[in-house]
């Protein structure tokens, strides 16, 4: 039903049709994943961590308890979820964890780190080595340390350079790929 690499420590029983795992990774008991899903090399995934359909996580990618990973999303090498917003060794609890979701068709670049708490919208684009530390819009160009939004990209991934009108309930445009649509703010 699914591919497991043979150094691969699969402990859950809900793994989607299609769905390749690779390498050294380390799916926990209680781990949700989706079909067709790509896990690389040395990627964590821990208990009760939900991940939908069609989504490529690359190598050394660390997902926590209470991350919500939504259909087709991309997670570059080396990103790092955190669940806890103020950790310490000493005195740490379930009660602790506070959820992170991202959306349909986001995109998470390499080596970015997403603080706990965060929703990251449907097709949005997180620049490589950014610190996510508040919500991203859908469709949202962002980077940096902490990110800042930079502008709104198209389905494609593309930014979008030409804006036809924009308002407080929507942005409509048009893309060089040829595409035009409306984003909802």
């Amino acid at each position: 039903m699914f591919f497991k690499h043979p150094t691969a420590v699969v402990e859950s029983d809900n793994i989607g049709e299609g769905t390749k795992i690779w390498h050294f990774a380390h799916v926990r008991e209680g781990a949700k994943i989706g079909e067709n899903c790509v896990v690389g090399k040395s990627v964590y995934i821990d208990t009760e961590v939900e991940i939908g359909n069609g989504v490529k996580i690359q190598n050394f990618v660390s997902l926590y308890k209470g991350v919500k990973i939504e259909d087709d999303v991309l997670v570059g090498p080396s990103v790092t979820f955190t669940n806890d917003l103020y950790p310490r060794a000493y005195g740490w609890g379930e009660d602790k964890i506070v959820p992170t979701v991202v959306k349909k068709g986001a995109s998470i670049g390499a080596n970015s780190t997403i603080i706990c708490g965060v929703i990251i919208g449907e097709y949005a684009m997180v620049g490589a080595g950014s610190v996510v530390t508040k919500d991203v819009p859908p469709f949202g160009l962002v980077y940096g340390n902490p990110v800042e939004l930079k502008g709104f990209v198209c389905y494609c991934g593309r930014k979008l350079s030409r804006i036809v009108r924009e308002d407080d309930e929507k942005i409509v445009y048009t893309c060089e790929c040829g595409k035009e649509g409306k984003i909802k703010r």
